[in-house]
């Protein structure tokens, strides 16, 4: 298994979590396990990585007795804080690896049945005016048994859900000396409880998440905490030229008589002071307002920068410090408004259009850090600005890296499970929804990435639940859009969401996406994609026997990595068209290689048609989800890059549509545009347009001039139709700056031949084809013949470069030319890394330079070796 660093249960000093890294392979260790020291008063901390897990059908005892502290857990598992128990049995080797061919049937489902026991000793020094606060910073999956030192500190009938935070004041239950903390997670059923569920995303969790997937923090105060500290800019438009920052923070007494405090709030580096007095366990809020003169300004990542401002607040009573509180925040507005028929985000007074794709969770619900960090680095490179995060809300480091990198987030709760099964919602549902709206608002509104709360997914909820999710919102003080549903189903009181799931969710061809009919470029589709992507066949062998990656060639045959649901686990009419439009392949190396030229057109073509629509004066589209971004686990489908973060044609065609200056072709009438991202016009440029026949016979070459506006398409006439195209023929668009120099460069495979849609026989999930387009040709391309050279340099702490030059030396084109990065001459792909481009089409005569980044040490002590090959171009290796 891949080794997750996953962050330790925490103490935390005076409301500071430390988030400490360690690794995910411990294997069972005998006894009580390491010693966590409680912080015995504020301004310390320790930190432990480790839970102890046990089947309560094995440890039988109650919780009196197994939280003891004289208890022996000898036996039970040494596992990974956040571990839920599949990640837990995982981590300790219990199975063979769960992601490779069917092994994952080899788990016993009935495991899970019962519930397990997580838990951990540790040492405490109990000082007076001291408290200690049990915090879980998420539900238990999908209850919670709380036991400390043989004293229950809550039940299940209290601690229910994925999401509701809760805190426990622990401070008489602790002993100087030996303590033990147990926690029993009950059964997991999304069904029935309001928790986390991967649906038709990839064969289902064992456990389904049942244990701990968030952090299980200690927190000493002094008298006086500080929590739900919350900081919001006004930021008065057009000018941006200044802001109203008001910071407000809960000062709870624990004490049971009055106290007064003083709490010095450090907010973009102005200091503010206020006193206040708290009668015996009051909570007040506190409110500190300022004006900030000429702010640095947070922008999604193609408008602008990302500045970040702290704020750092501190509570004393007397001359002794009781508590902090500390938070990120950015400048910046965020609104919505419905535009034709979608919803219209804008930031900072611009018009924001939506191109993003959404997130999956890992599986087990893992935090590798390093690894989601990854992820946003490929989904930045890529160009996509924006995840959509569907009832699977990531812990706190994916938003601090989306803040970072200017991402930006739309979150909200799921389908298919408990989460809209509505009118089976009972008094205790719609308590653990309102807590969960509450919990999950406080925990990311600092965050400038975020962008909007979806109350329901595929539908909306009725009056009475939609009025406990506002209430909730409410008192979290959440001050960004509230969507209904991701679906055009209107509620109460939010009324139009603005949004469309008209599918499809499995293959379609490119001119699809241009019609304004189902699922093409008009309003906001909040999850949408062509299904079926097939990786490259390197990664294919980490997952599948030889023979499932035979068995691809079987349309008809289920396939255990793509979904668990019927409707999804056969690869089916996207084989019908791959023969249809390529031609039936010869082998399975030649449909994984027909594979990426489908998954490339139809992703770009996507990307591409909302962005050439997003002016349209009568249906512009205002935003695009992909279905999906990224997987849980390796699967065959619904992915922009695998789960080994490897970039194939998915990926580079999504990348090409989704360049911040980009020259374009609308499959439907023809028609050519420049998309321009940024806010700033692309002034006095010109776009070569070339045809060529399938022999490298030029059939057309024509440049215009065009100035592209800011934050939107130019459109650039239509394509040259010239007499005498071969059935299959290329179109080269040049975007040339006004020096002349090449800023986009994008290469179509067409037809003479449309792909034709018969709409009236549409479900909803796919259009079927009544047509194809014939691209057989390429099948008959002469060899092409390419030479490259090869440079690396450092770039950065642990980061290196490797710079390709490919250029066409033959006298044919050199179609789709895919460079790969690899450890040594022969070795395994390097993975991840980042391309500025890929599988690349030249022409005789024409040269490319293509970049990889990646960590130097991912080489070990190999030399970086990179290998070319193509659609018609023999593999070989250069370094």
């Amino acid at each position: 298994m891949r080794n997750r660093p996953l962050p330790a249960l925490v103490v935390a000093a005076v409301g500071l979590a430390l988030l400490v890294p360690t690794s995910a392979t411990a294997g069972p260790v005998p006894g009580t396990g390491a010693a966590l020291t409680v912080a015995a008063r504020p301004g310390t901390a320790s930190t432990v990585p480790d839970w102890r897990m046990q089947s309560s059908a094995r440890a039988t005892q109650g919780g009196d007795v197994i939280s003891g502290p004289a208890y022996s857990d000898t036996g039970w598992l040494t596992v990974p804080a956040r571990s839920t128990v599949m990640a837990g049995l995982v981590a300790s080797n219990r199975y063979p690896d769960v992601r490779y061919s069917e092994n994952m049937k080899q788990v016993d489902a009935g495991d899970f049945s019962v519930g397990w026991w997580y838990r951990k000793t540790f040492t405490a020094d109990p000082q007076p005016g001291v408290n200690t606060f049990l915090k879980l910073k998420g539900g238990i999956i999908s209850r919670g048994e709380i036991w400390l030192n043989g004293s229950k500190v809550a039940g299940t009938d209290e601690v229910v859900g994925a999401y509701p935070t809760h805190e426990f004041d622990v401070t008489s239950l602790l002993r100087k000396g030996d303590n033990a903390l147990a926690i029993k997670a009950s059964p997991s059923d999304p069904q029935n409880d309001l928790l986390i569920h991967f649906i038709d995303w990839a064969q289902l969790p064992p456990d389904r998440n049942q244990g701990i997937f968030r952090d299980v923090t200690f927190e000493p105060s002094g008298p006086v905490s500080l929590r739900d500290l919350r900081v919001d800019s006004d930021l008065p438009l057009p000018d941006l030229t200044s802001a109203k920052i008001t910071t407000k923070v809960d000062a709870r007494n624990n004490t049971g008589q009055a106290v007064t405090t003083e709490v010095t709030a450090t907010v973009a580096g102005q200091v503010l002071k206020q006193q206040v007095r708290l009668d015996a366990d009051q909570t007040k809020t506190m409110t500190f307002t300022q004006d900030l003169r000429n702010p640095q300004v947070w922008w999604p990542f193609q408008m602008g920068a990302q500045p970040l401002y702290q704020a750092v607040l501190a509570a004393n009573v007397g001359t002794t410090a009781s508590d902090t509180a500390k938070t990120t925040f950015g400048v910046r507005e965020v609104s919505s408004s419905i535009r034709g028929t979608g919803r219209q985000f804008s930031v900072n007074g611009k018009p924001f259009l939506v191109r993003g794709g959404g997130w999956a969770s890992d599986l087990f619900l893992r935090t590798d850090l390093r690894y989601i960090e990854d992820q946003l680095d490929l989904v930045k490179t890529m160009g996509m600005n924006t995840i959509r995060l569907e009832g699977k809300p990531e812990n706190d480091e994916l938003y601090d890296m989306a803040d970072r990198k200017g991402i930006m987030l739309l979150t909200g709760w799921e389908c298919c499970s408990k989460w809209e099964k509505y009118d089976s919602f009972d008094a205790e549902d719609d308590r653990v929804a309102g807590e969960s709206a509450e919990s999950e608002a406080k925990r990311i509104r600092n965050h400038p990435s975020m962008i909007g709360f979806m109350i329901g997914s595929d539908a909306a909820p009725g009056a009475g639940l939609e009025k406990i999710y506002l209430d909730a919102l409410k008192r979290a003080e959440w001050n960004l859009p509230v969507i209904s549903s991701a679906k055009n189903i209107g509620s109460p009181q939010l009324g139009n969401p603005g949004m469309k799931m008209d599918g499809p969710y499995w293959w379609e061809p490119p001119v699809y996406w241009f019609s304004k009919q189902k699922g093409g470029a008009a309003g906001f589709a909040s999850e949408i994609g062509p299904g079926a992507t097939i990786p490259e066949m390197d990664e294919l062998k980490k997952f599948l026997s030889t023979a499932e990656i035979n068995r691809l060639a079987d349309y008809n045959a289920t396939q255990y990595h793509l979904s668990p649901s019927t409707t999804f686990n056969k690869l089916s009419f996207w084989g019908t068209a791959l023969d249809n439009r390529y031609g039936k392949p010869s082998n399975v190396e030649d449909l994984v290689r027909k594979a990426q030229l489908a998954n490339y057109e139809t992703n770009r073509a996507q990307f591409e048609a909302f962005g050439d629509n997003f002016n349209d004066a009568n249906n512009p589209s205002t935003g695009v989800i992909y279905w999906m971004l990224n997987n849980a686990w390796p699967t065959l489908y619904w992915h922009l890059y695998d789960y080994y973060l490897a970039t194939a044609g998915s990926y580079f065609g999504a990348k090409a549509g989704l360049r911040p200056l980009h020259a374009q072709y609308s499959y439907d009438d023809k028609s050519l545009a420049v998309m321009n991202t940024s806010l700033q016009p692309a002034n006095n440029h010109k776009l070569q347009i070339t045809l060529f026949n399938l022999d490298g016979t030029q059939k057309a070459d024509e440049t215009r001039n065009v100035t592209a506006a800011a934050n939107g398409p130019t459109k650039v006439g239509t394509l040259p139709q010239p007499s005498g195209l071969s059935t299959t023929y290329f179109v080269r668009l040049l975007l040339k700056d006004a020096a002349g120099k090449v800023v986009d460069r994008n290469v179509y495979w067409l037809s003479t031949k449309a792909d034709t849609l018969n709409y009236g026989g549409s479900t909803w999930y796919h259009t079927p084809q009544s047509g194809y387009a014939d691209l057989k040709g390429l099948n008959t391309l002469k060899p092409g013949t390419v030479t490259s050279t090869v440079s690396t340099a450092p770039i950065g702490d642990d980061r290196q470069a490797t710079t390709v030059t490919v250029k066409n030396t033959g006298n044919t084109v050199a179609f789709f030319v895919r460079a790969s990065l690899r450890k040594g001459a022969g070795g395994p792909e390097v993975l991840p890394t980042q391309w500025s481009d890929n599988y690349v089409t030249l022409w005789p005569g024409e040269t490319l330079t293509l970049k990889a980044e990646y960590r130097s040490s991912a080489l070990g002590s190999a030399q970086p070796v990179v290998e070319i090959s193509g659609h018609n171009v023999a593999k070989k290796s250069v370094s």
